[in-house]
């Protein structure tokens, strides 16, 4: 005897033959679909055996294993901030509540990066590192695209311009997005110390993304993260969404940098003089929050509180062995 279909069930059939007819699909062939198809399991669902194959070390170093997960698992948080961002941009709706929404997330993926960064600075032998990091020239953190997009997305494009050239684009309309691209203040940090030409490192990532970093600056050109804010309504520029936007200003621009200086002082300062890092890259170029002022948001803070800019922390970071 069959038992007998509940009015709950009855009702999902009927609501789902209405999508299926509006769509022009028959819901029969969906419906043997579902019988056929086996229940997903959780490795698969997430790719573990996939995801777990891709930590594969250049040397014999037990440390290196910790160094190529950090930098993974760093990645993929740098994809949901991505989404998030995507999310803000693309808003054809967009309010304040949605917007500080957004910006929280991005802000709570900061913050585990951030607070995780001791893995890097406490979790691995120096002696290690300084060994196995040989092995992976020309190849350096410097190269992460996705946090050159996150810069991208975030702010205008003369806000990541190096400070030495940036008010000099700013008394002039009279400029590209490809100049203003060319004097990106992280490409001081390509040049090589001794003899002022760019590293291959440099090279190799201005080959590689260039044409879809040029094409990110011109889509968001007018709808960025910073622009999208300047377009609300005044209403909707609540005192929420500011501080979320601040937050990510000092996560993004502060405290990650910081994080990366504390680990460069562990891993590259020999009798009190920097060693370059992988690539030839000059840390000190780039990542010091003081010297370089990348600000996403300026209409967010004072003037005081710009030219004070990550100052206090850097300088107790450059006086600490």
């Amino acid at each position: 005897m069959s038992q007998e279909i509940s009015p709950e069930i009855a009702q999902r059939i009927q609501l789902l033959e209405e999508k299926f007819k509006n769509s022009g699909q028959d819901m029969l062939s969906y419906l043997d679909g579902l019988l056929y198809d086996q229940y997903i399991t959780y490795w698969d669902y997430i790719r573990l055996d996939t995801l777990l194959s891709l930590q594969v070390p250049s040397t014999h170093f037990p440390d290196e294993m910790i160094f190529i997960g950090y930098h993974q698992i760093t990645e993929l948080y740098f994809k949901l901030i991505i989404h998030e961002q995507l999310q803000i941009i693309e808003s054809t709706e967009l309010t304040g509540p949605f917007f500080a929404e957004k910006l929280r997330r991005i802000n709570r993926y900061f913050g585990i990066l951030i607070s995780s960064f001791e893995v890097m600075i406490k979790g691995m032998e120096r002696e290690q590192f300084l060994k196995f990091r040989m092995s992976l020239l020309p190849a350096s953190g410097f190269q992460s695209a996705q946090f050159r997009m996150i810069e991208f997305y975030s702010s205008d494009l003369i806000n990541v311009v190096h400070p030495d050239v940036r008010e000099r684009f700013r008394e002039s309309d009279n400029h590209s997005l490809e100049e203003l691209y060319n004097h990106c203040y992280w490409k001081q940090g390509g040049i090589d110390m001794h003899t002022q030409e760019k590293t291959l490192t440099l090279k190799q990532f201005e080959e590689r993304y260039t044409p879809r970093f040029l094409r990110i600056a011109h889509e968001v050109k007018d709808t960025n993260i910073y622009q999208r804010y300047l377009q609300l309504p005044e209403e909707e520029k609540t005192k929420e969404l500011m501080d979320a936007m601040r937050a990510h200003d000092q996560n993004a621009n502060i405290n990650w940098k910081l994080m990366h200086m504390g680990s460069a002082h562990r891993y590259l300062r020999k009798e009190g003089d920097p060693i370059q890092a992988t690539g030839g890259t000059n840390w000190k170029k780039f990542l010091p929050p003081s010297f370089q002022k990348i600000i996403f948001y300026p209409e967010l803070w004072t003037q005081e509180e710009i030219e004070n800019w990550g100052k206090q922390w850097v300088e107790h970071a450059l006086n600490t062995k």
